[in-house]
């Protein structure tokens, strides 16, 4: 079925808490969504956010971001009180440190008067997400306590779980334990009726997960023996990408590594469990750096960049088949840019699963694979450009001026009027699903960029902060009517 979708973060939605939430923006959202005829709702990894604030880059492959929580829901759930809200912002760019600061106080207040009288709906849901729930909130107790000290740092006894240690820290941590718990059983509450109301309004929602977890996560602290670690939970070898046309220096992302002979022995049992909770979830699940489960790059922890590491094989087919067995063979968008071999090439086509296309990519001479839209296969998905990109608007005043000329040229257009016309060409291709950044529908400039890759400072920020044009939704509904991507 032909369809089509934006991409918006949770986090760059408007709101008064510095932040966007699961609140009533998200609902307006969804209903800007169903009015301009659109399918899917695609987000960000939801994940809680540690050093650098990127979303992947998570404390836990399960949790949630307490950032997201709405305040505003607790006061109507009787956990705060109208005079305990902060006062309201306007709304800019993201100031993480004030949120770190702010957040658990508040948080706080309604965690204690739920723990105080704890509901069956709190119960049943810590009985059913138990099997991350107690050690994520055990991790991050000791993290607190270990001054927000990286598992790399924490004492010996603690960091490999010695059984002794982990009990006086249940014991010592019991109050933080749960009010971690407390937190996330807020976060879920919250998503799950967002993701109620989406889904009755024709919405789906479009979750995105790492391949890779966080050298500084629960799941690293509580499975080491499935990372390619000394057995000190100390790592031996990192993620990252080669040097290529975008990196000198390739990208050097420093997250575990999995030791895949382990996860294999098991059948991917951790893996499955990880996609059984994101398909929960999320109606469709998008899958960051999809070839390395065919092969990945490995780079010696310790080093200073990318250069220097080296391809291993992965699990290839094996996973897939794992995969198939557990959620059928739909549901997934595998995220297969970047180097791509025939290897690659053939486990994605085994899989079944739809692979990208970046109609930036297209015109951009650095780029070696053809992402011209002629080539796009009804299987794919179709973006202008995803977050890592900057806006089209940005990318006709950074990219090569013989390159704006040629999709100009291409696309039968003007610099005036590229973005429109590189909107329409996704929504005009054969790719059966269509994605637009919602800052370029708002033909926004660099200023919404939402990441830039090997950067930090300045990422991970962009808020929607303007009022939306008249008559945007309408003019959106046209254009997926008119390449016929509405909805029936």
């Amino acid at each position: 079925m032909r369809a089509c979708g934006i991409l918006m973060p949770v986090f760059s939605l408007p709101g008064p808490f510095g932040i966007g939430t699961l609140g009533k923006e998200a609902f307006a959202f969804v209903d800007f969504l169903a009015g301009a005829k659109q399918t899917y709702w695609q987000i960000l990894p939801i994940g809680p956010t540690g050093y650098g604030d990127s979303p992947y880059q998570s404390f836990s492959a399960f949790a949630g971001n307490p950032y997201f929580i709405d305040y505003r829901l607790l006061v109507e759930q009787g956990f705060l009180t109208q005079a305990e809200l902060p006062a309201p912002q306007p709304v800019g760019a993201i100031d993480y440190g004030a949120l770190y600061r702010e957040r658990p106080l508040v948080l706080k207040k309604a965690a204690d008067r739920l723990l105080a009288s704890p509901t069956d709906a709190y119960h049943t849901f810590c009985t059913r997400q138990g099997f991350w729930l107690e050690d994520y909130a055990l991790f991050m107790a000791i993290k607190a306590e270990q001054h927000q000290a990286g598992l790399a740092d924490w004492p010996d006894a603690l960091r490999t779980r010695q059984p002794e240690a982990l009990a006086a820290a249940r014991a010592r941590l019991a109050e933080q334990v749960d009010y971690h718990k407390a937190v996330q059983f807020f976060f879920y509450t919250q998503w799950n009726a967002l993701k109620a109301y989406a889904n009755a309004k024709g919405v789906q929602l479009v979750g995105d997960i790492p391949i890779y977890v966080s050298p500084d996560s629960s799941d690293l602290w509580t499975h080491p023996e499935l990372f390619q670690t000394d057995g000190q939970v100390h790592l031996t070898q990192v993620a990252g990408c080669p040097p290529d046309a975008f990196a000198a220096d390739g990208q050097l992302w420093g997250n575990p590594l999995y030791d895949w002979p382990k996860h294999q022995a098991t059948n991917f049992a951790w893996w499955k469990r990880r996609m059984q909770h994101a398909t929960s979830i999320y109606n469709v699940v998008r899958i960051d750096h999809f070839r390395g489960f065919e092969s990945y790059y490995s780079i010696p922890a310790g080093n200073k960049t990318a250069a220097g590491g080296h391809w291993e094989k992965g699990p290839d087919r094996a996973f897939i088949q794992a995969m198939h067995e557990c959620l059928g063979e739909g549901g997934i968008i595998a995220e297969d840019l970047g180097y791509l071999t025939p290897e690659v090439k053939a486990m994605l086509a085994a899989s079944g699963y739809p692979g990208m296309k970046i109609m930036q990519f297209a015109f951009d001479r650095r780029e070696p694979g053809n992402y011209l839209p002629y080539t796009y296969p009804a299987n794919s998905v179709v973006y202008t450009g995803t977050h890592d990109n900057v806006t089209t608007e940005g990318w006709q005043q950074t990219a090569a001026p013989e390159d704006v000329a040629y999709a100009c040229r291409y696309l039968r257009c003007t610099p005036g009027t590229l973005t429109e016309a590189m909107i329409s060409a996704c929504l005009a291709s054969a790719s059966d699903m269509a994605i637009i950044p919602f800052a370029d529908w708002l033909h926004l400039g660099a200023e919404a960029r939402i990441n830039t890759p090997s950067t930090q400072g300045a990422n991970w920020q962009w808020r929607l902060a303007q009022p939306l044009p008249d008559g945007l939704d309408g003019h959106i509904a046209e254009l997926t009517r008119l390449y016929d991507r509405a909805p029936a």
